[in-house]
């Protein structure tokens, strides 16, 4: 598992942001063999989004070829409200790039049946070919999408009752009354996030930083559910330094170091998006500086 560590919000957005684009051009995808990505919805992604726009518009990323499949969604929540998470998509990113409608996938929360509605979409991923990059925020309690603590790490998509602390925390979007907040959502599993070949958290601010030290200084808890990462072959966590605030300054320094070693050891041309080292140039030429 990779920790990137990074500035501030922004920053952590940018990298992001510049790294799925790149990933994404990485893969090449044409209409037969479409890029399959993940997305969240809430605080966490916005800037990330944002920088996404930005790209599109000065016409160095296309959604033409994109498949896209979102976390979650509210149950009871009209589609068109302007907390519900297809709203929200649609505001943030959707209508501002080239993304074909049909190539958005959205759970329904108004589904008549809704336990079906859940096993249609594990289908309709595993239709594609699977999900190529799932990118993912957490709450203070270290949930990912609405698996709240205490959730099976087999998990798939499914109805979830939403814990209190998460419907107070999401009442901000509701007019600070956790009486509009629903209590019902529809959610991918952890199995579901985990099953993508690779996995990219989000984690800033300092209220989220007991859930990064639960998921990278213990072990893998289903109590804090974004700890599944560190399963996966894949996995990788960007926060910026005010959530690094509950780890232990040697963990800090370790992953730090690694950025470093990977930059004026290796050198940076001859290191993978996702870390692994393309070529050694090693050597006399190769100096470490401290």
């Amino acid at each position: 598992m990779r920790l990137v560590i990074r500035k501030d919000f922004e920053a952590v957005s940018y990298h992001v942001a510049k790294y799925v684009k790149e990933r994404i051009k990485e893969f090449a995808p044409t209409a037969t063999k479409p890029f399959v990505l993940g997305l969240p919805t809430g605080s966490s992604p916005v800037g990330v989004y944002r920088n996404l726009v930005k790209f599109h518009q000065a016409g160095e990323l296309s959604f033409q070829h994109i498949i896209t499949f979102n976390m979650d969604e509210y149950v009871g929540l009209p589609r068109d409200h302007p907390e519900s998470y297809h709203s929200f998509m649609w505001s943030n990113l959707f209508k501002h790039v080239d993304i074909l409608p049909e190539n958005v996938h959205i759970l329904d929360g108004n589904a008549t049946d809704l336990d079906l509605e859940c096993q249609r979409y594990e289908e309709k991923i595993a239709a594609v070919g699977g999900i190529e990059l799932f990118l993912g925020g957490i709450g203070p309690d270290g949930h990912i999408a609405f698996n709240e603590p205490g959730s099976s790490l087999n998990s798939r998509t499914r109805v979830k009752t939403l814990a209190y602390d998460t419907i107070v925390a999401n009442a901000r979007f509701f007019d600070n009354d956790i009486t509009k907040v629903p209590n019902l959502a529809l959610t991918v599993g952890v199995a579901t996030v985990m099953d993508a070949r690779e996995v990219c958290i989000i984690i800033t601010g300092a209220h989220k930083a007991l859930a990064l030290a639960k998921c990278i200084e213990e072990g893998v808890n289903h109590m804090w559910t974004v700890s599944a990462i560190q399963l996966h072959p894949r996995g990788m966590v960007v926060c910026d330094e005010d959530a690094t605030l509950e780890l232990h300054v040697k963990t800090v320094n370790y992953f730090k170091s690694i950025e470093k070693v990977h930059e004026q050891l290796i050198g940076s041309d001859n290191v993978g998006l996702q870390g692994g080292v393309r070529s050694w140039r090693g050597g006399a030429e190769s100096t470490y500086h401290q």
